[in-house]
């Protein structure tokens, strides 16, 4: 369901049996910002006239809301995603593409960065400098480029980081402030999203494979 700023609302149930929701509040300018970022000519904040909206954009940056993480980097992805899906949701916006320019070098720039970044949260502020593209063209263009996020391709980088740490049979709590996560249960909360199985089953199932190879090298 999308409320426009300042639009009423009753907030009560349609039935009897009542219901819950959580709610993702993004500040008008924030959007306004990314949308003159996507679009050559100046365009104004879309406007959904249906109240229950059924967008895949818009619903794979709610999922990515609730997913527990705060870090920079995540969040002007999910702000791009919901703009980009708002702008489908309005027709008056249809008629303008969505421009599909890459830079290709300040991209790779912006990839090796942060492939050297394994054990940290990287700020928006750091990868403008890199790569010279503002945060919200940047993760625009860098999901064209490699089909993911900032903030997931760096995810990814610090999970692959940490298994390697739980291979060497290192403390959980460890490896996880180690990979730049906030705690523990955070970290093993994201792991198991990524990989299937918990950081302590996957410590586990590493066990017998290094005990072989041990044994193959005496």
């Amino acid at each position: 369901m999308v409320l426009h700023p300042d639009e009423v609302h009753d907030g009560y149930a349609g039935t009897q049996e009542g219901f819950g929701y959580q709610q993702v509040y993004v500040e008008p300018a924030l959007l306004f910002e990314v949308i003159q970022t996507l679009r050559p000519h100046p365009c104004s904040l879309p406007f959904v006239r249906m109240p229950v909206l059924m967008n895949r954009k818009v619903s794979a940056a709610i999922s990515s809301a609730f997913e527990g993480t705060r870090e920079p980097l995540a969040i002007e992805s999910l702000i791009v995603q919901l703009a980009e899906g708002l702008m489908e949701a309005d027709p008056s916006c249809k008629h303008i593409p969505l421009p599909r320019h890459v830079d290709v070098v300040a991209l790779k720039r912006a990839r090796q960065y942060l492939d050297t970044q394994k054990t940290r949260v990287v700020h928006s502020m750091e990868l403008e400098a890199v790569t010279g593209l503002t945060r919200y063209d940047l993760a625009r263009q860098f999901r064209i480029m490699c089909g993911t996020s900032p903030y997931h391709y760096l995810l990814m980088r610090r999970l692959d980081f940490a298994r390697e740490q739980l291979a060497q049979r290192r403390p959980l709590v460890e490896v996880a402030l180690e990979a730049g996560f906030a705690d523990q249960a955070y970290f093993s909360r994201m792991f198991k999203t990524t990989f299937g199985i918990t950081p302590a089953r996957y410590r586990v199932l590493r066990g017998p494979e290094r005990s072989k190879k041990a044994s193959a090298v005496l």
